[in-house]
């Protein structure tokens, strides 16, 4: 906490082009934190090379998810808008914390096992060590909330062990964060497999809805979106496509289960798939008009990086210092 105002972090990789899963899940419940907290949303370029990247589509999604930060509602004047490698101290408090985390902790970690099959050619160090590096963007800025999506609980939950952990041995050093799951949107699954969660980085692309999708391509997955041999509009066990269906319309809608059942009711899927392509597709095109919007103007955004990058280190060098004089590092002004 600084000044007593309770403070707010997020990230979002740059890897890969966002969906709609990221939108319902996150982006666009982040500006109703900047009420409340001091805010931070980071474009965590540093955990994207966990994973081969192609170094001109890196630069160019940094610049994008920024973009779409702001696009989403995001106020530069009201949140801290950064990217992770322009503030050091995010790597240097992550080295820090690896000496305070167990590696039984990081070898029962989901997404390692996960990505350790999706990626067998390169299961690198940091894969393995990603979480250490979570806690060190969360701690830096001494984080009383996390915002993030049902998958990324448990990096909340090592975050705080690890923060425990360094608390015993050096009391009060870091806040202890809490996360918070969205109640919409908390996981988006599949067009295609609507047993497996929506991801970026699906080589099947109509199993995927992007932010930047336009309106024809949006109306047209979700028309292949795969249901089931029934035709009724409602929310039960073993109808997994409708079931997403109906989520994804209720997060862009506002409207319960119920609801939707009652308005589609003799309908039919053919129906209801149109209607929840509309629906996504309106809400969507007011944040891709403002993206275009900032995309167009890169001496703004490469501002705003310098800018935010600033205010990050003023928060994140506070932090550094007081784990560094702890710890028994030499310091000299």
């Amino acid at each position: 906490m600084f000044n007593d105002q309770k403070v707010s972090f997020s990230g979002v990789q740059p890897s890969g082009n966002l969906t709609i899963g990221n939108y319902l899940g996150a982006l666009r419940n982040f500006s109703t934190y900047s009420e409340k907290y001091k805010t931070f949303y980071c474009v965590v370029d540093e955990h994207a090379i966990t994973v081969r990247q192609v170094p001109a589509d890196l630069r160019r999604r940094t610049y994008e998810t920024l973009a779409l930060y702001m696009a989403c509602g995001l106020d530069p004047a009201k949140n801290t808008l950064y990217v992770q490698s322009h503030v050091h101290e995010h790597a240097e408090l992550g080295w820090i914390l690896n000496c305070f985390t167990m590696f039984g902790e990081l070898s029962r970690m989901t997404q390692f096992k996960d990505k350790s099959v999706k990626h067998a050619d390169n299961i690198n160090a940091g894969l393995f060590t990603y979480p250490v590096l979570m806690a060190a963007d969360i701690l830096l800025y001494q984080t009383d909330v996390v915002p993030v999506g049902v998958d990324q609980k448990q990096h909340v939950e090592i975050c705080r062990d690890i923060a425990t952990r360094f608390n015993q041995l050096y009391p009060d050093t870091f806040t202890i964060p809490e996360p918070v799951v969205a109640k919409t949107g908390m996981k988006i699954m599949s067009l295609a497999e609507p047993t497996k969660k929506m991801s970026k980085s699906d080589e099947n692309s109509n199993a995927v809805v992007y932010i930047l999708d336009d309106r024809d391509t949006i109306m047209r997955k979700f028309k292949r979106a795969v249901t089931d041999s029934d035709s009724v509009v409602r929310y039960a066990e073993g109808k997994d496509g409708i079931n997403n269906l109906m989520s994804i319309y209720a997060c862009f809608t506002g409207k319960t289960f119920e609801e939707i059942e009652r308005e589609f009711s003799g309908l039919g899927y053919g129906a209801f798939k149109e209607a929840v392509g509309q629906a996504c597709a309106d809400a969507l095109a007011p944040v891709q008009e403002q993206f275009r919007t900032f995309m167009a103007d890169k001496a703004m955004l490469e501002e705003q990086m310098k800018k935010g990058a600033e205010e990050a280190s003023w928060y994140a060098r506070r932090t550094l210092s007081k784990v560094q004089k702890r710890l028994g590092f030499t310091q000299f002004r």
